[in-house]
């Protein structure tokens, strides 16, 4: 699997941050950690700053406070936001801490007591009033003005555009509905309105993003909401049919093999929607998923599979495996094996790490 030229890797390009800065306007640093719903969470926090007319500095010398926004779902992570921490107070001394590490807020204290505040992920209020503790806003209405997309910190080409928050699936591996709590969708139009200003600004490629996509509007009752003159249901196939419009790429993450996933699929046959699916599979043998508590059986997925690609041959699926989960067998293991897995379930390559202390990411690159 080739890797992303480094300019297009949203952890390492050169965001785009206003440069318009003012004497006297107060500006804090940004460290963005973890996942890309992460990093839209840190999108709205510095959109939200730079309408109360502070400036973002790119560095640590140039900031008045700095706001680190953790990940807490691996091991790996957990030491690698308390080690962002250690270094922004280091190099800058005055640090504020959100994110999904800081729903653990003694864990974090307990390393580094001298932070600033500790928030919860997606508390946007309480990081805001976090840092107008640390450093007065000082707004001028008549200056401070934000480009139509609010602050982005992906490269100019593409977006990444979240459709809910949280989770209602209790996989046993899993513990983002603790820290994120339960699904919360946002309304079609809202996401459609979004999504049309990152394209009227240049965006040639949308990434959606969840939790779990395939669930998206079930909160709602896939209730609908006026746009472009007509009312576009809180349903994913509503929804990508809707963003099907705009002429730009269409990249589905994080889709569960649902049932109605299938009406997905013609919309990519018809060029309106990218032939690509993220779906994390997690294992393929039943006895692992059941442990798991996966709410997907892998003899029906691949059927799904195969009915897809009769529709779309093009379909590209990307999915994530997780090996030595507690119980598995070296059997079971050998179900994600090439040669042991059945007929057109593609190739699979290992990117390895810890997760969680007890087992090892496996992912693989579906063609």
């Amino acid at each position: 699997m080739s890797a992303n030229p480094p300019a297009t890797r949203p952890d390492i390009a050169r965001p785009r941050l206003p440069r318009a800065d003012r004497g006297g306007q107060p500006r804090i640093g940004m460290v963005s950690l973890g996942c890309p719903k992460a990093l839209v969470d840190s999108e709205r926090i510095l959109t939200r700053l730079r309408a109360e007319g502070y400036a973002i500095s790119p560095d640590y010398a140039g900031a008045d406070a700095v706001i680190v926004n953790t990940c807490g779902f691996l091991d790996s992570a957990k030491a690698e936001s308390l080690e962002a921490i250690g270094e922004a107070l280091a190099e800058n001394g005055r640090v504020i801490v959100t994110g999904c590490l800081g729903a653990e807020p003694g864990y974090i204290t307990g390393a580094h007591p001298s932070v600033l505040a500790v928030t919860g992920p997606h508390q946007y209020e309480q990081v805001l009033d976090a840092v107008h503790a640390a450093v007065p806003p000082a707004p001028d209405p008549f200056i401070d003005l934000l480009p139509p997309t609010g602050v982005k910190l992906t490269p100019r080409h593409y977006a990444y555009l979240k459709i809910s928050e949280g989770c209602n699936h209790k996989c046993r591996f899993c513990i983002i509905p603790d820290m994120r709590g339960l699904l919360v969708s946002r309304p079609a139009a809202a996401v459609l309105r979004e999504a049309e200003r990152l394209v009227e600004a240049g965006v040639g490629e949308l990434l959606v993003i969840s939790q779990d996509t395939s669930a998206y509007g079930l909160d709602l009752r896939h209730a609908a909401s006026p746009w472009r003159g007509r009312n576009r249901r809180a349903h994913l196939t509503d929804l990508a049919r809707g963003l099907g419009e705009l002429g730009v790429w269409v990249r589905l993450h994080y889709v569960y093999p649902y049932p109605h996933v299938r009406d997905l699929i013609p919309l990519m046959a018809e060029g309106r929607v990218l032939p690509y699916l993220d779906i994390p599979f997690q294992h393929a043998h039943p006895d692992v998923l059941k442990r798991m508590a996966r709410p997907a059986a892998a003899a029906r997925t691949l059927d799904e599979i195969a009915a897809w690609r009769a529709l779309c041959p093009e379909l590209a699926i990307r999915s994530t495996f997780i090996v030595g989960f507690p119980g598995e067998t070296e059997a079971e293991f050998e179900t994600l094996l090439p040669g042991k897995r059945p007929p057109g379930s593609g190739s699979g390559g290992c990117e390895g790490g810890p997760l969680a202390s007890f087992h090892a990411g496996f992912t693989a690159n579906f063609r």
